[in-house]
């Protein structure tokens, strides 16, 4: 039908064309042609038309045909599966096809580059920042006898973590490249993050209770620090002066998988808030009260825990705290998968 739209000049053009002809023997005395051959004639015309209609139909279409079924399944190599063009008509597409992706792949290149220019500025800039810290660091440690020194270690405390999590964003893109498996227990993983953040909790008054029996899991312990670390991080920052956040190790028996739990007493999030808090950017209603939010903890946990296979999610209720969730694959699960990746590998 589309075809046959585009061709209503041709249609028309038939039917004008049929029509002076029928005048034409109709009004001219010195033809004589019986009613029935002109109705024997016009079917003819008629006929030879729609067969002509029939062919263009078949010959210009099967280009256009094969760009539509190339574009429900498009994928990167889509230039090398573009159809051969079968006229001139054809040929013009297939050129402007190629010229638009010739253009748009420098544009991916040179934004690319920009990107990647940026990143190294980054990068170069968080590991510069560091040595200043770490001297601040020593200056503290050394001077701990002096009042001021615990509230200044708090301070430089969240300056670290923030900088800390800066150099993680600019390894995300490649995790894959800097991803190394192996058997952890999980509660001492949990209790490395907790060290790290003692000054923090101390100057709060947070008390941090370990419960459940240790338990090993398959993963990173990197990267699994790093997810812990942003939960944490939120839990105390949200949790009131004196509060205390339980950290629950969980084994669920008929499944294998190992469950963790972090709990805090902070103001809960409420329940239209809760499907947007692993959002990039999002601050929700308690963002707001602390002005320091970014709403890019909770979305970094999210994206590095999808990457690593561990499922993360959240229980809250308004005025009675929050449990946020970390779930592992249970061993024969991971055992399964990596099997396969590395038959896909070799095959």
């Amino acid at each position: 039908m589309r075809f046959v739209s585009s061709r209503k000049s041709w249609i028309l053009m038939f039917i004008l064309m049929l029509g002076f002809v029928d005048l034409l023997i109709a009004l001219d005395r010195g033809i004589s042609v019986h009613a029935g051959s002109i109705i024997y004639l016009n079917s003819l015309f008629v006929l030879f038309f729609a067969i002509f209609l029939i062919w263009r139909y078949f010959k210009e279409m099967k280009y256009i045909q094969a760009l539509e079924a190339l574009t429900q399944e498009i994928h990167d190599d889509w230039l090398e599966a573009l159809p051969r063009p079968g006229d001139p008509r054809d040929e013009i597409i297939s050129e402007a096809l190629r010229a638009a992706d010739r253009f748009y792949r420098r544009k991916w290149t040179d934004l690319k580059k920009d990107h990647l220019m940026e990143q190294d500025f980054i990068t170069s800039w968080v590991h510069e920042i560091k040595a200043p810290l770490t001297t601040m660091k020593l200056a503290i440690d050394s001077n701990q006898s002096v009042p001021a020194m615990r509230k200044l270690e708090a301070e430089w405390l969240r300056i670290h973590l923030l900088v800390d999590r800066q150099l993680y964003m600019t390894r995300l893109p490649t995790l894959e490249s800097d991803y190394v498996l192996g058997t952890m227990v999980i509660q001492r993983l949990a209790a490395q993050e907790v060290r790290e953040l003692a000054s923090w909790c101390m100057g709060k008054n947070i008390a941090v209770e370990f419960e459940g029996e240790e338990a090993e899991v398959i993963t990173d312990s990197k990267w699994c620090r790093f997810i812990f670390r942003q939960i944490l991080m939120n839990a105390v920052k949200y949790s009131p002066d004196g509060g205390t956040i339980s950290v629950r190790t969980t084994t669920m028996p008929e499944t294998g998988k190992v469950e963790l739990s972090i709990v805090d007493e902070g103001p809960g999030i409420p329940a239209h808030d809760l499907p947007r808090i692993f959002d990039k950017g999002f601050t929700g209603g308690n963002g707001r009260i602390q002005n320091a939010a970014t709403g890019l903890g909770l979305y970094l946990a999210k994206s590095v825990a999808d990457k690593i296979g561990i499922t993360l999610e959240a229980q809250s209720r308004p005025n009675n705290g929050t449990v946020m969730k970390m779930t592992f694959s249970a061993r024969n699960e991971f055992e399964s998968i990596r099997r396969a990746a590395i038959q896909t590998h070799e095959a």
